[in-house]
């Protein structure tokens, strides 16, 4: 078998990982509610925990690890885009009004021409 085609199985500790996160999520879920006459402060608390939890857990898989560097990557490359000034923002933003306004007339043009044209065929007027 080729190395490109050939998918590695994820190993039983992941998939016990993804089960403990899963599980710590939907016990989130239902405290939440079974626990509804608590305090709110006390139950958002608890969820955010569970979450954190449940992502910590989730990050030690391989996948969890891939989507963790993904971030990071994506990131770092963020931080490589050269961002408009504030003059060419707003120089730009003015262009695509003007031409939005330009394209409407137009098509309000033609729309009147065509419904005028429509009308004179049939010999319908509203």
């Amino acid at each position: 078998m080729n190395a490109s085609t050939e998918e590695q199985p994820s190993s039983s500790l992941d998939t016990l990982k993804w089960g403990v996160a899963i599980l710590l999520l939907a016990g989130a879920v239902v405290g939440n509610y079974v626990y509804g006459d608590q305090s709110v402060l006390i139950r958002a608390v608890s969820v955010v925990a569970a979450v954190v939890v449940a992502g910590i857990v989730a990050g030690q898989t391989e996948k969890g690890r891939n989507a963790i560097n993904f971030a990071k990557e994506a990131r770092t490359e963020t931080r490589k885009v050269v961002w408009p000034t504030r003059q060419e923002a707003v120089q730009t933003t003015g262009i695509v009004l003007v031409a939005t306004l330009i394209m409407s007339l137009v098509m309000w043009g033609l729309d009147s021409i065509l419904f005028e044209l429509v009308g004179f065929v049939t010999g319908l007027k509203v």
